[in-house]
Order: structure tokens, then sequence, then C-alpha cells
């Protein structure tokens, strides 16, 4: 399967089938039908269906779907790695949040440790092991390979050592400029333009409304 022929929007629905699935599988369930995972998603049956075809024949009438088969297929075909380790570099207000949230498990896989220069947000929060900078690349998981950023000082000697040490996708959170080397992605969240977009969007809707007002 070549996914740049799956439509956009059924790329984005593929996460929250699997972390349905991975929930499943946790607690046992073998084979479900459409009109199920329709339920634990909120998603059409139809639609369920449809966007599975692109993987191809996947489920049988009156038999539904192997659990376990389903999450192999989208492990084999849209070559994803449920079981990613992920880093995060910075246990701060935003770090100690994340960490809290903690909705990775049954979608991309875990935040397997995190980073910080402050002693005293050193130790383990929420469950996850919180260690000194000073310990990146001994205590780094093995193949790690995308790390979220959180910090906001030495940001650019921070990716740098980062690079070294083997990260290739960088979650950032830090509002500044850094450089990477090619081969490296980077995805900048910025919750201040998010929001600045949807004020816009909204007043734009809300405008005939009011010139019909006035």
């Amino acid at each position: 399967m070549r996914t740049n022929h799956v439509p956009k929007a059924t790329l984005q629905r593929y996460p929250v089938y699997l972390k349905a699935l991975r929930r499943l599988q946790k607690n046992g369930i073998k084979r479900i039908m459409s009109r199920e995972l329709s339920s634990f998603v909120d998603i059409e049956p139809t639609t369920i269906r449809r966007d599975f075809s692109f993987l191809g024949n996947l489920g049988k009438q009156g038999y539904g779907y192997d659990v376990d088969r389903l999450i192999d297929i989208f492990n084999q075909q849209l070559g994803v790695d449920f079981d990613e380790k992920l880093i995060l570099v910075g246990a701060g207000n935003l770090g100690r949040a994340l960490l809290n949230y903690n909705k990775w498990d049954h979608v991309v896989g875990e935040v397997a440790c995190a980073f910080d220069v402050d002693p005293e947000k050193q130790g383990s929060q929420f469950g996850v092991n919180v260690w000194s900078m000073d310990d990146l690349e001994e205590k780094m998981p093995k193949g790690c390979r995308i790390a979220i950023l959180t910090i906001s000082h030495d940001v650019q000697a921070t990716v740098d050592r980062l690079v070294k040490a083997g990260i290739t996708g960088i979650v950032d959170f830090t509002h500044q400029h850094f450089k990477v080397p090619r081969g490296v992605v980077i995805k900048s969240i910025d919750v201040v333009s998010s929001i600045q977009e949807l004020v816009f969007i909204t007043n734009s809707m809300n405008e005939p409304a009011q010139r019909q007002r006035d």
C-alpha cells in the first residue's frame, strides 16, 4: 500500500483506530465487528470499513476483524513503530503537563524518560524518570529517534546534542528558531498561533451574521 493514495482524512483516523485496537488487544479481545469498533471510536461503521479497505481485504462478513492481524498490518504497511521510545527534554510546567497527560500509550509508544538541568525537577514524575541533562547520552533509550523539546534556554546547543545522540525527529514547543541538519524533521507546536487562527476563523464565520444585524 502507498500512503500517498490514501485520503488525508483517512490517514488522520488511523491513529484513532489503532489506539482503540491496542486497548482491545490489551484487554484480550481477539475479534471485533466494525459496528462494535464504531462505539469505541465514534466513527460510522461504513467509514471504518472504507478506511480499512485501503489496507487490503482485512475482514470477513459476519466474522469481523482479527484485532492482532489489524495491528500487525498497520505496523507492516504503514511502517509505524507503536513501541517508539520518546524522550522529553525539559521537565518544567509544560513538560510536567505532557507527562501527566500521558496519552501516548496505544498510539505511538511512550515517553521513556525525561531530562532537565534543574536538580529539583529530577527524580520521578508521573511514573517517568527525569534525569540530569549530564546523563543524556547514557540514559537515552537505545534506538531512540524522537525528542519532545520544551526548554527555553540553550536551545540550539541542546538540539545539536540531541542530533549527535541520534535524534532525527523533534517535537518543538520552544517557539525559538534553531537549525538542524538535513534528515532531521521538526514539528513545531505553537498554541498561540493556533488560537489566533481559530479566532480569525470564528470572526470570519460571524461576519455575515453581524452584517445582517447591522
